[in-house]
């Protein structure tokens, strides 16, 4: 019976690995890799986690921290020669699949958080929110407990962008009285 799909062999597995792997801008683990992957129902996540060794003891890819990859250039070389090989929505959904991921890393780097327990018995969350630039806002709250420090902890990291917009808004919505 003929297999659906553009993975066929191992071969097939690797080369979309390095499509992915050439386009991400972060080391991945290998559930990050296999998620960004899995664009084709023929790739399983022992697909994957069979092919990084491989390619590791190849020098396809290297691992740069504790189970984090990153492309090396004879990855990209091949990866560069072999990806049109590659179906075309496949590859589409891959490509997709990066860009989501790329910016919702960088994301991340620019949402901080912080909890921390205070004497009294209550918790400090600070929040901040930078930029390419530096800092654009910290803000540092009390929480009566560890629950609404952790559900104020995520929910600015979801909204930290309306939180400084609003609050610029709300600063500079009076900017006229302060003239007179």
């Amino acid at each position: 019976m003929q297999r659906l799909g553009f993975i066929h062999d191992m071969m097939d597995v690797k080369v979309l690995i390095l499509f992915v792997a050439a386009r991400v801008q972060y080391p991945l683990t290998s559930q990050e890799l296999y998620e960004l992957c899995y664009q084709d129902e023929c790739l399983s996540y022992f697909d994957v986690c069979t092919a990084i060794p491989e390619m590791v003891a190849s020098g396809h890819l290297t691992e740069v921290s504790e189970g984090r990859y990153e492309i090396t250039d004879k990855g990209r070389e091949a990866g560069a020669l072999t990806e049109d090989s590659i179906a075309y929505t496949v590859k589409q959904l891959a490509e997709n699949a990066v860009a989501r991921y790329n910016r919702q890393i960088r994301r991340s780097s620019f949402v901080k958080t912080q909890i921390t327990p205070r004497p009294s018995g209550d918790f400090s969350v600070v929040l901040s929110l930078d930029d390419e630039t530096g800092n654009l806002m910290t803000m540092e709250l009390m929480a009566p407990d560890q629950r609404q420090a952790v559900r104020l902890s995520r929910l600015f990291e979801k909204k930290a962008e309306n939180l400084y917009h609003l609050t610029m808004a709300e600063l500079l919505d009076d900017e006229d009285l302060l003239d007179d």
